[in-house]
């Protein structure tokens, strides 16, 4: 499981994270909810080790992974879907989801058949350049990229920022899908709460940079969750 212990992040002299702590279970979906610029968006960098924490500590496995590199926790089986997608757009939508292959060693270097299974679409599509995508299908590529590094733990920022509400609906099936799955943890920053109750299996509400308000979604309000989303 993922362990997340009082960390502290800085951006320079500001401080954008204080005592966040949080964890994530295998087979269950986290969901960090909060209005913008909480902290969201940086806790989810430290986990994936994007930006150094400066105080607390980060297990994942039992290991203490707080000082890896973002190289060496992809290793581990962490992968991350970015806020914005982040497709390279000259590449074909093979070669994106190829871009999966580079923690993996060459014996595991395929393309699951579940990625296709989950998201068809991408499968007519191999050829075409990710910049040639819709926003809805750039992000099902973005999903399907950190599939083929065949996460344990999945961590995804606003996957339903600016989506339609039909690739909505897909997102939602496979995040149910994958952790129905039983092999890894999820992690889902959000701010729609229809979206994150239907699929989370605990809350963690953030506010300046703190977590408010965090436990098992069958024991929180949905009222006192919606307070700290309202601007």
């Amino acid at each position: 499981m993922l362990n997340v212990e009082n960390i502290d992040l800085h951006y320079g002299a500001a401080q954008a994270l204080k005592g966040v702590s949080l964890t994530a279970e295998i087979g269950q979906v986290t969901c960090l909810m909060g209005r913008n610029g909480v902290g969201k968006t940086s806790t989810l960098r430290a986990i994936v080790g994007q930006h150094a924490i400066s105080g607390g500590r980060i297990e994942w496995d039992g290991a203490d992974i707080s000082r890896l590199k973002p190289h060496a926790r992809a290793k581990h089986g962490i992968a991350i879907v970015p806020q914005g997608r982040e497709v390279f757009p000259l590449l074909s939508v093979k070669e994106n989801l190829q871009t999966g292959f580079a923690p993996l060693p060459w014996r595991e270097r395929t393309i699951p058949g579940t990625v296709f299974e989950l998201f068809p679409v991408l499968k007519d599509m191999l050829n075409r350049r990710g910049g040639d995508l819709s926003g809805g299908q750039q992000q099902q590529l973005a999903i399907a990229r950190a599939l083929v590094t065949r996460p344990r733990l999945l961590v995804l920022d606003e996957p339903t920022e600016g989506i339609q509400p039909s690739i909505i609906k897909d997102i939602g099936r496979a995040v149910d899908f994958l952790r129905a799955q039983g092999t890894m943890a999820i992690v889902l920053v959000e701010q729609y709460f229809e979206f994150a109750r239907d699929l989370a299996d605990r809350f963690a509400v953030m506010d300046r940079g703190e977590v408010v308000l965090s436990g098992e979604a069958a024991e929180l309000e949905e009222q006192e969750v919606k307070a700290f989303l309202t601007v």
